[in-house]
């Protein structure tokens, strides 16, 4: 490197640093490189030449490397990249799995409460984005389960049948809406299905026509996604009692209105009134339970909400999904996965409005913000995103994107 490339490179540090607000101390307490060390980058006198210091300073500062050098350097994310490394184990614990069949392992001792901690926990990393955790627990977990209602016998089967349906439910969303094994995540529901049928409960049947749903939806066939939700629901209804039915009512219509979206989309036909009526019927059931986690989702006034935001702005009615926005505080949830959608939904639509370019960066950033795993993987971020990058922004503006981009593997 040149004596010009080094004070060039120190220009810029210093340059980025001062737009960010921060001193020296600070970003080296973010980037884990000495104040000292710093201070002589920006004044020429240290080269800045290692690609771990330059990505290390380039996070802390949230841009992309290129704002630095002038040259990219490909992103890491260790925990995605740790999630896809856990499939192997996953596929083979999902495919040598069947409920009746003697597993090949020691069922687990301990009371069942041990296994329901266990099961929570796998959701709750689901909903906070973690999936590299929860990649690496799933297949212990489900194993595990399987073990014990293999050996187990009377209502304590029944308990820990109800308990693998819900481990399964991690492993299906997390394979089919975040790493793209739509075929694993048929196994998954499918294993499932094989623990609600030996359960005399309707409403868990429900529930597995709630996740059979989300399959054939990423299978790309919303008819029949409709047809089995509908199905669902009409099995809810018929034992509508207690707050959990009347959330998983709930998520049955909202997931309906999802499907007659995406049916939309493909086919041009008009079905805005079934919509907006299974949107309606969603609302009156959340004014109804308050905010729920029944089922480990997130049911409720806000999450319809979510959704007001999310179907407007696949239906491109970019205008009405940012009015119907302003009214949401997806935070309440507690649920980083839901809050991120809800943000990057807006940013989506904020991209179509005139004037607003700035403003859809900021919702893009908050989202990466609360779960960069989801977002980073998410393709229709990254289609507004790379719009965003051929538009004339504000230079803040502009060099947010630039590290947005970087940080998800665009080529800029």
């Amino acid at each position: 490197m040149s004596e010009e490339q080094a004070q060039q490179i120190g220009q810029q540090l210093r340059a980025a640093r001062r737009q960010r607000g921060m001193s020296l101390r600070t970003l080296a307490g973010l980037s884990g490189l000495s104040a000292g060390f710093l201070s002589m980058v920006e004044n020429g006198q240290r080269h800045l030449d290692r690609t771990g210091h330059i990505t290390a300073l380039a996070e802390a500062l949230q841009i992309a490397p290129s704002e630095l050098t002038g040259q990219p350097y490909a992103p890491a994310d260790p925990s995605t990249a740790s999630a896809h490394e856990a499939i192997p184990a996953l596929r083979l614990a999902l495919m040598g799995m069947n409920v009746g069949l003697p597993p090949d392992r020691h069922p687990p001792t301990g009371p069942v409460s041990v296994l329901a901690e266990r099961v929570a926990e796998a959701n709750r990393l689901y909903h906070a984005c973690e999936y590299g955790q929860v990649a690496q627990m799933l297949p212990d977990l489900l194993q595990d389960l399987h073990a014990a209602v293999d050996t187990a016998t009377g209502p304590r089967r029944q308990v820990l049948l109800r308990l693998l349906a819900d481990g399964y439910h991690p492993a299906c969303t997390l394979l089919l809406k975040n790493l793209g094994y739509t075929d694993l995540a048929f196994i998954a529901v499918t294993r499932a299905a094989e623990a609600i049928a030996e359960l005399d409960d309707p409403i868990y049947h429900a529930l597995s026509g709630f996740f059979h749903t989300h399959v054939f939806m990423a299978a790309g066939s919303p008819t029949q996604a409709l047809a089995r939700a509908g199905q669902a629901a009409d099995q809810v209804e018929r034992h509508l009692a207690g707050p959990a039915a009347h959330a998983l009512l709930g998520e049955l219509h909202l997931i309906q209105a999802t499907c007659l979206t995406q049916d939309v989309r493909r086919s041009g036909a008009e079905r805005t009134g079934e919509i907006n009526q299974h949107l309606a019927e969603a609302a009156d059931l959340a004014a109804r339970t308050g905010e729920t986690k029944a089922w480990h989702l997130n049911f409720g006034p806000t999450n319809v909400g979510i959704h007001q935001v999310s179907l407007n702005t696949d239906l491109g009615l970019h205008g009405k999904a940012v009015a119907e926005g302003g009214g949401v505080r997806p935070q309440v949830l507690a649920a980083p996965g839901r809050e991120a959608a809800f943000r990057a939904d807006l940013g989506r639509s904020l991209a179509h409005l005139r004037g607003r370019d700035a403003d859809a960066v900021a919702s893009l950033l908050a989202a990466e913000h609360v779960a960069p795993q989801r977002i980073h993987a998410n393709a229709l971020v990254r289609d507004t995103v790379s719009d965003l990058l051929d538009r004339q922004l504000p230079s803040h503006a502009a060099r947010d994107l630039r590290g947005l981009a970087h940080r998800m593997g665009l080529q800029l």
